[in-house]
């Protein structure tokens, strides 16, 4: 009886009342000292207090990380293609100093180092880009990217003297491998990132140090629109020289805990702060930093929203698309006016002298693997679309078509909010508006906990007065999450609210203007149009209310409705599910925008649609509008009739079927016990001579596999402590156990001698958190070590030119 008296409660209709009708204040501009910011062609960027600007209006750009030097040169452009297709816009990457300077005086900027052309392929492609120069990054390498040889010789991030000439020089080789692409040049670059993390405040460090980094990085001809900071941990900088940048993680790899954490702050709108829970900085701030004092002379922008997470030791979390997605409307309807991703394209550590990974061993916070830096990044080190992608991928699109309309919104807050991240049973509502527009930011999804279904109906006092919606309170159930328009522009036709989220605008010409909306899991689509003299064409049930026509959509491959006006271009709506909104890839080819729809891999290149999918050789995909002429492509395509408004096609590669084995070599001896230690305090990575303990097998894999093949994804589903894959002795891929699956193309591996597999045992007393979905049974054992399986999977490409 008491478990149905609280789900009854939980599901008791609440109206949720948020007064927006306060004017907001007007940007303030001037506190921020911004470097050349007009290109030759007159196209300049800015920033307020509030929002950044593009050629004089609002601007919210998405940004995904993507290490150059962690992923191989030849796969660049076709990766940053990706990313764009994913509707990234801007592309950060740190300069990791220790890849390019192992030695003193001697820097490599060649192949996979190649910074010029990672740049000017973000050009190429009409991505921007951020450069973050460190010297400090972190980025989980060794010594957070400064070469032993200057940790070994002298006193590092502070202004101390020895250090800031090599710094200098540092500067200058990125300087001169960006000379040319900078904004002011016409290029991509429109912003370096100065250290990582920094909050230390002693003599010669603080705010003085990020000053002197400036001048040096002017010094070094690297005159950018923005100079930015990460501005958590009690961040220290000089105030309106740089602008502080923001995150947040659905998890922490980084705590010392072995269970699961309480919910994470990351899925609570914040209306008061801008530092999204605990980010892992390596040093502790003894106060707080310059962000808190700058909240209202800038705006909120993000650099390291986690995509995914890493794996380290003593800490495995996996993490959901769901886990990841559900951030977006909570860091949206918190204000941050860019989207900032840490990682969104996994990759490998090079190798040098040493290994260059984060270790305890060498003195890090941290034990990270030797070379695998998947990151369970949307896009992984061998290019493969992880689900999680096609989650976020309708928010990017969102932000792109709509951003000039959110980036100037003001966020209000509602009547009742909940009392902290702890508090499941309050609904997380937000919304931000502009005058007589607004958005509903809406989260019901925390990681690991489940959340009360809720009835919801929102009263939104605007400036032209309250609108109330849905009609009735709508069911939100666990782990929904949605961003819903208020009085929303349809070039010219108010909708005045809409449960389903909109995407995209897309202008077909003589087939007229369409909106995309993606409907939200689970929730009735309901519009309701202030027609005025339009009239409205739909196969949906409607009704009046209030002088708006009210249309019950279906959501589906077909138009939702159509708004005709005398002597104006129709307006069409069409409304995707939530799993067909995921299918969705929006690109251009000839000056013409496409819709497609694929289960593929999809991305725009070259004036060419590409697919790629893993393991199966029949692809599909559907195109809005409708191609000119007949589609060609590298193997036979068949049109398939129309799916909606969509033309559909299909194609099937031959079938190649690839193997893999597993032949045992050695079994596993007793492991040692986990030790704890090193900074952290907690469980340690086992030192390299714990390795004899380990299990070995031979894997034996085609030889010309990649023969009628784009890549074969090597699949290794092992349960022990930590696999190691060897190309004879070379060690070419690690991953630490934690229930998530461990692929390696056979393309990055670069196979020459004979394959190996090493599993060091996992003690059944190991002091790391694996989640219980994939902790294994020991039974009656004290450790495991055992390949389950090993497989090949092809991955197929077809290239189509429409």
């Amino acid at each position: 009886m008491q478990l149905q008296a609280m789900t009854m409660q939980a599901m008791a209709a609440q109206v949720i009342g948020v007064d927006a009708s306060a004017p907001a204040a007007n940007p303030v501009t001037g506190h921020l000292q911004l470097g050349a910011a007009t290109t030759p062609r007159g196209s300049v960027l800015g920033a307020n207090n509030r929002y950044l600007t593009l050629d004089g209006q609002p601007w919210m750009p998405v940004m995904g990380e993507f290490h150059y030097s962690r992923s191989p040169a030849a796969t660049w452009e076709a990766e940053l293609a990706k990313m764009k297709a994913a509707g990234i816009t801007v592309v950060a990457s740190y300069v990791i100093w220790n890849h390019h300077e192992p030695k003193d005086g001697a820097f490599d900027w060649q192949g996979d180092r190649d910074l010029r052309r990672f740049v000017q392929l973000c050009g190429k492609l009409g991505l921007k880009a951020i450069v973050r120069v460190g010297p400090w990054v972190h980025g989980e390498v060794r010594y957070g990217g400064i070469p032993d040889w200057v940790v070994d010789g002298m006193r590092t991030r502070g202004d101390d003297p020895q250090y800031l000439r090599h710094v200098a020089r540092l500067y200058r080789e990125i300087g001169a491998q960006l000379k040319g692409s900078l904004w002011k040049d016409g290029g991509p670059v429109i912003g370096l990132q100065l250290e990582n993390e920094y909050n230390l405040n002693g003599p010669g460090e603080g705010a003085g140090h990020i000053a002197t980094l400036k001048k040096l990085a002017l010094r070094a001809g690297m005159d950018v629109p923005f100079y930015t900071v990460t501005g958590w941990d009690g961040a220290q900088y000089p105030s309106g020289q740089v602008t502080p940048v923001f995150g947040g993680y659905v998890d922490e790899p980084w705590a010392v805990s072995t269970t699961e954490l309480p919910p994470k702050e990351t899925y609570a709108f914040r209306f008061d702060s801008r530092v999204s829970g605990d980010l892992g900085a390596q040093t502790k701030s003894h106060g707080p930093g310059t962000a808190e004092s700058d909240i209202d002379k800038t705006p909120f922008l993000g650099a390291e929203y986690g995509a995914g997470l890493p794996f380290m030791y003593r800490r495995r979390p996996v993490v959901s698309p769901d886990d990841i997605a559900s951030m977006l409307p909570v860091q949206l309807g918190s204000g941050v006016n860019l989207m900032g991703y840490y990682m969104f394209h996994g990759g490998r550590n090079p190798v040098g002298a040493t290994t260059l990974e984060e270790s305890s061993i060498s003195g890090g916070y941290n034990d990270t693997p030797a070379i695998n830096y998947d990151f369970q990044a949307p896009l992984g080190p061998d290019g493969q679309q992880r689900p999680v992608l096609g989650y976020l991928r309708p928010f990017h699109y969102f932000i792109a078509g709509f951003g000039n309309r959110l980036a100037p919104m003001t966020v209000r807050k509602p009547d009742v909010t909940p009392s902290g991240p702890a508090d499941l049973r309050t609904p997380r509502v937000a919304v931000r508006s502009n005058g007589d527009s607004a958005f509903v930011f809406v989260n019901n999804h925390v990681r690991q906990y489940p959340m009360p279904a809720q009835s919801l109906q929102f009263d939104v006092k605007l400036v032209g007065g309250t609108v109330r919606f849905p009609r009735r309170a709508v069911d939100v159930p666990d782990g929904a999450y949605a961003i819903w328009p208020v009085n929303f522009d349809l070039d010219g036709t108010r909708l005045r609210h809409a449960t389903a989220q909109p995407v995209a605008r897309l202008d077909a010409g003589t087939d007229g203007i369409t909106y995309v909306f993606a409907a939200t899991e689970g929730i009735p689509v309901e519009l309701a149009l202030e027609a005025d003299s339009a009239t409205i064409d739909t196969p949906a049930p409607r009704s009046m209310q209030d002088g708006a026509t009210i249309a019950d959509v279906t959501p589906g491959t077909s138009r939702a409705l159509t708004i005709r006006r005398a002597g104006a271009t129709p307006v069409h709506l069409l409304v995707l599910p939530a799993a067909q909104a995921r299918q969705l890839v929006i690109g251009e080819v000839a000056g013409q925008r496409y819709l497609v729809l694929s289960g593929q891999q999809a991305w725009f290149e070259g004036g060419k649609l590409h697919l790629r999918s893993v393991g199966d050789a029949a692809m599909r995909f559907a195109v809005y509008p409708a191609l000119s002429r007949a589609p060609k492509a590298d193997h036979a395509l068949r049109a398939r009739g129309a799916d909606g408004v969509f033309q559909a096609y299909e194609a099937t590669l031959p079938a190649v079927r690839l193997t893999a084995t597993a032949t045992p070599l050695r079994e596993a001896r007793p492991a040692p016990a986990v030790m704890k230690g090193g900074l952290a305090k907690a469980a340690i990575q086992p030192i390299p001579e714990a390795w004899r303990t380990a299990a070995t097998w031979r894997i034996d894999v085609q030889r010309d596999a990649l023969k009628h093949v784009d890549d074969a994804l090597l699949q290794v589903d092992f349960t022990g402590d930590i696999g190691r894959l060897f190309d004879g002795t070379r060690l070419a891929d690690d991953w630490y156990y934690s229930g998530y699956g461990w692929q390696a193309g056979l393309k990055a591996l670069a196979l020459k001698h004979e394959l190996s597999l090493a599993v060091l045992p996992l003690r059944a007393d190991a002091p790391v958190y694996i989640a219980k979905e994939a902790r294994p049974d020991f039974g009656a054992q004290t450790q495991i070590a055992r390949v389950n399986k090993v497989s090949l999977t092809p991955v197929y490409k077809l290239t189509i030119t429409p």
